[in-house]
């Protein structure tokens, strides 16, 4: 049974060395082009998605005692989907019964499946590109992107990591240990892989499949079964990564259940239910801070894997591109609507302005180039709407409004022309004082932006530094010539655990990280306490069990 191992076995020691080199590599295209995924691709997704729409979403002997769904699209309409719904312990009971079969097989059997059920997700990209973009409000581009190949780089990866972790444990060994004069001591030694049980992935609204993948593949591949909980926005992403798993599972002769949907509606949440029951041992969340606070509160003896929420801050001390600067923070405050962990809210110049190849540039010259270089970026409502997309929680778009009177309006927010039925909203900047840190020193969720007037850029780093470690933060930026106080600040970042940008004008951006490459988050601020993916991520998914006995001389 290790035919799929075998058949993806090319993808996965790519990937496995792309993780060694970290250097650019990606085992699945990023450009939704019909010359890569089929001319006919992006049609077949769009027919795909609208076949969905109206109906019940079909999970043959899935758990059920019931229906959910109430998804509406940001963009407008309702998606009107029906999922099987099950309560925590009917979900618990068929996790468990499922889980010994799947213990049993063997890693390379485990990560063989795993690799075939990414090989399928990245088949229907254009389907999980409309139906992300739909639950999300992202745009299609970037749902295609993150929803699609993005994501399932990070699921590959995570699948790279718990099998290298699982390969350094031999199957078997023959111990000898020399007596002197006597004869050596023999014994023959088994290890087995054992999972810890029922794992349990809690999806976000904004990011469904780029934030799930990692600990679900992590936890599938070392053995546990998985319960997958969708927030009751963005249900149908994972509901179609569920499917695909289940379908891949049955064919290899396994039980569909080792991988469930717990699906449910809005205020009527299963999920403390789930995080509570003894028998989930792994639990990944991505979500707000003081949710996460109450999982690891509450988890018992699980083992918790979380991404929350921070503060990320750009420091601005000098350029020597300032055009290129200003074009590079307004995509980054534009992309999404701000609606990413890793955007950027703090900006700190100094009060006395910096230089740049354009000469002195006072504060308020700093704060007006990247508001303009904002309002170029989205002057076409066509670009605007493909760069920012739709804001997917209406509380987003009220904390827009309830920002406003927190500081100097330097660029205010308004919708996108020519999505009328949508949630829109472009970005809002502020000018604010350092003194104000009750307006830019927690996280504001969407669009806004605080440009903090500081001392200087040693003042801004420290500021930007301490609100890492209070608040949490995933990323962090910084532009200045001065090479003594780059390497000055890049220690300052490090103690405070968060990933720094230096100089970044062209076409990379803070917000984005890169499989193989970049480990996203640190686990080493209140804005997570796991990265992804690092060893830790993986390796205590899974205990190592032996038996042994003596061999006759």
């Amino acid at each position: 049974m290790t035919g799929l191992f075998e058949r993806h076995r090319p993808t996965l020691q790519a990937a496995l060395a792309a993780a060694a080199k970290r250097d650019y590599w990606s085992a699945y295209p990023e450009v939704p082009s019909g010359k890569i995924y089929g001319e006919t691709a992006k049609d077949d997704g769009i027919a795909a998605y609208e076949a969905r729409r109206g109906r019940a979403f079909d999970l043959p002997d899935h758990p059920s005692d019931g229906t959910v769904g109430a998804e509406v699209s940001p963009y407008g309409s309702s998606l009107g989907i029906s999922y099987p719904a099950a309560s925590a312990d009917m979900l618990i009971m068929a996790s468990r019964a499922a889980a010994p079969q799947w213990a049993a097989a063997a890693p390379e059997v485990r990560t063989g499946i795993c690799l075939e059920i990414l090989a399928r997700l990245n088949a229907r990209s254009f389907e999980m590109a409309n139906a992300v973009m739909h639950t999300t409000g992202q745009s299609f581009a970037m749902a295609f992107q993150a929803g699609g190949p993005h994501a399932q780089d990070r699921g590959l990866e995570a699948v790279a990591y718990a099998y290298a972790e699982m390969s350094r444990i031999p199957a078997q060994a023959a111990w000898t240990k020399p007596q002197g004069k006597g004869a050596p001591i023999v014994m023959e030694k088994h290890w087995r892989i054992l999972p810890r049980g029922v794992s349990l992935v809690i999806g976000c609204n904004t990011f469904p499949t780029w934030n799930s993948y990692p600990g679900l593949f992590a936890s599938l591949a070392t053995g546990n079964t998985i319960i997958v909980k969708p927030h009751p926005a963005a249900i149908l992403p994972l509901a179609i990564t569920v499917e695909i798993a289940r379908q891949v599972l049955v064919e290899e002769g396994f039980t569909a259940d080792i991988v469930l949907l717990a699906a449910d509606a809005p205020g009527a949440e299963i999920t403390k239910d789930l995080v509570q029951h003894p028998a989930v041992a792994i639990i990944d969340y991505t979500g707000s801070n003081s949710f996460g606070s109450w999982v690891r509160e509450n988890a018992g003896n699980a083992d918790v894997y979380t991404e929350e929420a921070g503060v990320n801050s750009i420091v601005i001390g000098a350029t020597d591109d300032f055009a290129g600067m200003c074009g590079n923070i307004a995509f980054s405050l534009s992309l999404y609507s701000g609606q990413m962990c890793t955007a950027p809210q703090d900006i700190f110049v100094p009060r006395d302005g910096i230089e740049t190849d354009e000469g002195h540039k006072s504060f308020d010259e700093v704060a007006a180039g990247i508001a303009a270089a904002a309002d170029g970026l989205l002057a076409d409502p066509a670009r605007a709407a493909g760069v920012c997309g739709a804001i997917a929680n209406p509380a987003t778009l009220a904390r827009i409004a309830t920002s406003r009177p927190l500081g100097r309006v330097v660029r205010d927010s308004v919708p996108i022309e020519g999505l009328d039925d949508a949630r829109t909203a472009t970005p809002l900047i502020l000018a604010v004082d350092a003194a104000d840190a009750e307006a830019y020193g927690e996280e504001r969720f969407g669009p806004i932006t605080f440009v903090v007037a500081v001392d200087d850029v040693t003042d801004g780093v420290n500021r930007a530094a301490d609100l890492a470690e209070r608040k949490g933060a995933i990323t962090a930026a910084l532009y200045e010539t001065d090479e003594a106080r780059i390497l000055a600040a890049a220690d300052r970042f490090a103690t405070a655990g968060v990933n720094l940008s230096v100089n970044l004008t062209g076409g990379i951006y803070v917000n984005q990280s890169a499989a193989f490459s970049d480990f996203h988050v640190t686990g080493a601020n209140p804005a997570g306490n796991a990265s992804l993916t690092d060893t830790a991520f993986v390796a205590n998914r899974f205990r190592v069990v032996m038996w042994r006995r003596p061999v006759a001389a």
